[in-house]
């Protein structure tokens, strides 16, 4: 347990630690040679998103899975129960995103769940080049990884959901500051009421096909010269 809170006391902030996580249970499993990424999974709200990963190529075969909505490590994190693929060719279940992730030239995939609180469920998952990587003493490894980093894990991702949810208020504060600004030039420009200003946004933003905050914020750049700036802080 130890080695887990010194991993998020050593690391400069959530992010770092979750990296460091998944590169600490690639070493745990990977025999000298063989290729073995990692990718940390959250599922909140039906939505998965890999919050740390040890590698890019890690994220791209998380972000694969998520595309087809099921697969071992999204059945993992919402059973509870650690899901192993010894061998992608043999593999009966998920046929389409199985052939997908063999064709990236890995062989075998193992997903651990992981313990979290409230709404929000998390697993491992461990991608190998090499068969044989994920025997019963590297399966019984990874859970005890699983195990011992619960707790620390459990603090880093209440951590990052704060973060996560202050960022989305200040984006959201942003646009609508964005969006306040646009609808004061049109007012001016247009000599009309507010809640006309805001559909002739929305029509414009309708018909091009984008969302009302990059309309707003082509009137306001139109108008001033400058693209719009505000000053939130996370």
């Amino acid at each position: 347990m130890d080695t887990y809170l010194d991993l998020i006391l050593n690391s400069g902030d959530v992010e770092e630690f979750l990296a460091d996580l998944a590169r600490h249970t690639v070493s745990v499993v990977a025999p000298p040679g063989a290729e073995v990424l990692c990718g940390i999974t959250l599922l909140r709200d039906n939505n998965a998103d890999t919050i740390a990963s040890s590698s890019d190529r890690a994220r791209l075969m998380d972000e694969i899975q998520y595309r087809y909505g099921d697969g071992p490590c999204l059945r993992a994190v919402r059973t509870n129960v650690p899901v192993l693929i010894p061998d992608l060719q043999a593999e009966t279940r998920w046929p389409e995103y199985t052939s997908v992730v063999a064709a990236q030239g890995l062989t075998s995939i193992l997903a651990v769940p992981l313990a979290l609180e409230g709404d929000a469920v998390a697993g491992l998952n461990l991608y190998a080049g090499r068969l044989g990587v994920f025997d019963e003493d590297a399966v019984r490894a990874v859970q005890r990884v699983a195990s011992h980093a619960s707790k620390a894990l459990r603090l880093a991702v209440r951590m990052a959901l704060h973060r996560e949810e202050a960022e989305g208020r200040k984006a959201a504060m942003e646009s609508r500051t964005i969006i306040d600004m646009a609808v004061g030039v049109l007012i001016g420009q247009n000599r009309c009421s507010q809640e006309d200003a805001v559909q002739i946004m929305k029509r414009a933003a309708s018909h091009r096909n984008l969302k009302l905050r990059d309309i707003a914020t082509q009137i306001v750049f139109s108008a001033s010269g400058a693209p719009p700036t505000t000053h939130f802080h996370v």
